[in-house]
């Protein structure tokens, strides 16, 4: 159930969370209204859940996001939350269904602010093809938050025969990946106006199943995974711990937009180790490495490279610079950009 009425208050208050009239007002009127579907009921205490006649495993995966400025260019909370937790079930194979939503909002926020982001988090699911069918809200006092946190809980089914995960990839496999690297974390990064830096970098927040359904149809597919927090080398340095392997990168062979490269030299920051929203990190057999490539590219994704192979050898990430010379990417210690996604 939810209301056609708008949500008339200013700002969110601690009344908005107590469970009464106030509650029920900014959850039909203002939740509900943007997400409605035919299995979200806000007067049930469990979502009835419409499940699709199709073999395969039940996937399952959880989130949080805690994203500052909570407005950013190309996006939003609301809409990374979805993407977020979708792309989490398309690297895995799966296709998403259902998503469950905890909202923790704190006291003083702009009741059009929230609006506008559960705005873009409807359309992020529409894009999606994904529904919102259960949720929790609870406000927290001035000071205790950051505007608003999202927790959620998506749901999926893997149909595909593919066996993924690290422990399937091989020495001499091809390691590619979708796009730009770094793009979410500097884009988030200027949103931010701390440095004095401006430009017009858009965040690649965006589903990535365009792309992982194209994958899943080539030979020899070992692993996916979409960069989030610690961005492409946090990816390779777990390739190389759990297989005991070595991961070679080419420096030439990474795209990297030109803004990125800028700020990062700027601010001493290294694109790899920024976070991305949108992209994937594939490996496959070498054979198939073309093949995956073309299929990257045709689901829209241009700027796709074969960026490094993996080697037996000592466990570690090489990255071969354009001078030709290595350096080692080491495992990420500290949060040089909190509150990233």
């Amino acid at each position: 159930m939810h209301s056609n009425s708008q949500f008339t208050d200013t700002f969110i208050t601690l009344a908005h969370g107590n469970g009464g009239r106030y509650m029920r007002e900014l959850i039909d009127s203002l939740f509900a209204r943007h997400l409605a579907n035919d299995c979200l009921d806000t007067e049930a205490d469990a979502a009835r859940l419409i499940l699709p006649d199709a073999p395969g495993q039940w996937m399952i995966t959880t989130d949080g996001f805690t994203v500052e400025p909570l407005e950013f260019p190309g996006g939003d909370i609301g809409s990374l939350a979805v993407h977020g937790t979708v792309n989490d079930l398309a690297v895995s194979g799966a296709t998403p269904y259902y998503l469950t939503l905890n909202a923790f909002i704190e006291e003083g926020l702009e009741a059009a602010l929230l609006e506008r982001i559960v705005i873009g988090m409807a359309g992020a699911c529409h894009a999606c093809d994904v529904k919102i069918v259960a949720g929790d809200t609870k406000v927290l006092r001035r000071g205790q938050g950051g505007g608003i946190y999202f927790a959620t809980t998506g749901v999926g089914i893997k149909t595909a025969a593919v066996k993924l995960g690290l422990e399937q990839i091989q020495s001499g496999d091809a390691i590619l990946l979708s796009g730009t690297a770094g793009d979410h974390g500097t884009a988030v990064m200027l949103a931010r106006e701390q440095f004095g830096l401006s430009g017009t970098l858009q965040s690649d927040a965006a589903s990535v199943l365009p792309i992982t359904r194209a994958l899943l149809e080539i030979p020899e597919l070992r692993f996916m995974r979409d960069p989030t927090r610690g961005g492409i080398a946090t990816v390779m340095n777990d390739m190389a711990r759990t297989r005991q392997c070595t991961v070679r990168l080419f420096a030439q062979d990474i795209p990297v937009h030109e803004q990125v490269k800028t700020v990062a030299g700027i601010l001493g920051y290294d694109p790899l180790y920024l976070a991305c929203e949108g992209r994937v990190v594939a490996v496959v057999g070498k054979g198939h490495a073309q093949q995956a490539l073309t299929a990257m590219q045709e689901a829209g994704c241009p700027d796709a490279a074969i960026i490094g192979r993996i080697e037996t050898g000592r466990a570690q990430v090489l990255l071969v610079t354009e001078l030709g010379g290595e350096r080692i990417l080491e495992e990420l210690e500290d949060d040089p950009l909190p509150r990233i996604c």
